[in-house]
């Protein structure tokens, strides 16, 4: 049927689970996946004002797209505007709760303005929702050693071996 033709091409991107019914945003169709890609790009090279223009693009077709919105906070921190930035990925967590992106990105922001404590906790909630996310574990663990949180940061190196 078709429903399982469906299904089936999904699994090719990433395993199915049972919660994903329910729990994550639709995906964005080819042309806002790859201006979601070049928000992600614009963000390391550090272009931040391309990757907003970026950001519009995808917001002004799909305007409740959590992740999207996450990014476009993450790129206002980068240029001095910290309240917006805030309020924008809050609302991007509302939006997309079970994103890994949004929790991410929210760990980075609160990364930023050195609150470690709050930060760890973002990187565990976005590893909840993705376990393996080599990123993730990476800057979870440079914050617990930072913090000298020895056993958790042994248990996060290990995940990462």
């Amino acid at each position: 049927t078709e429903r399982e033709a469906s299904v089936a091409h999904s699994a090719i991107r990433r395993p199915y689970r049972p919660e994903d019914e329910h729990s994550m945003a639709p995906p964005l169709p080819a042309k806002e996946a790859t201006l979601f890609k070049a928000i992600v790009k614009h963000y390391e090279l550090k272009s931040y004002k391309k990757g907003l223009r970026a950001a519009d693009q995808v917001l002004k077709k799909f305007p409740e797209h959590g992740e999207t919105i996450a990014m476009k906070g993450l790129l206002l921190n980068c240029m001095e505007k910290k309240e917006e930035a805030y309020d924008l990925v809050r609302k991007g967590i509302k939006l997309d709760i079970k994103s890994q992106v949004c929790w991410h990105v929210y760990g980075l922001l609160y990364r930023s303005d050195r609150e470690y404590a709050q930060a760890i906790k973002c990187y565990r909630g976005a590893l909840r929702h993705e376990p393996e996310n080599v990123k993730i574990l990476r800057d979870l663990s440079m914050l617990q050693i930072q913090l000298r949180l020895l056993p958790g940061f042994l248990e996060t190196r290990q995940k990462l071996l």
